[in-house]
């Protein structure tokens, strides 16, 4: 066999190889891409109803969003009106110590 002959037939082995992973992988896709209609459906979510799933997934993540920022909010507001009440009273003991 010559070097020519050699790299013609890496080069065709290459070529298959290549074509086989490709066909795999687009026969990973389908089954995936089945088994994913196949729960849908039997979660009662339609083809036709992607949209609007995707959709109630984009308000709940707002949702969800909202609510977190809202505790963070809320959270702040508690530490605020702790550290103020408790500088409050030192504030209050101080000038009661230097009022007797």
């Amino acid at each position: 066999m010559t070097e020519m002959q050699a790299a013609d037939i890496r080069a065709i082995i290459i070529e298959t190889l290549a074509e086989q992973q490709r066909l795999r992988h687009e026969d990973i896709d389908a089954v995936v891409l089945k088994a994913v209609a196949t729960t849908l459906t039997s979660f009662g979510i339609e083809e036709a109803d992607r949209r609007e799933l995707r959709a109630d997934f984009q308000h709940l993540r707002r949702w969800r969003r909202s609510v977190e920022q809202a505790q963070s909010y809320s959270f702040k507001a508690v530490i605020t009106v702790i550290a103020t009440g408790f500088i409050g009273a030192v504030w209050l003991g101080i000038k009661a110590t230097l009022g007797k």
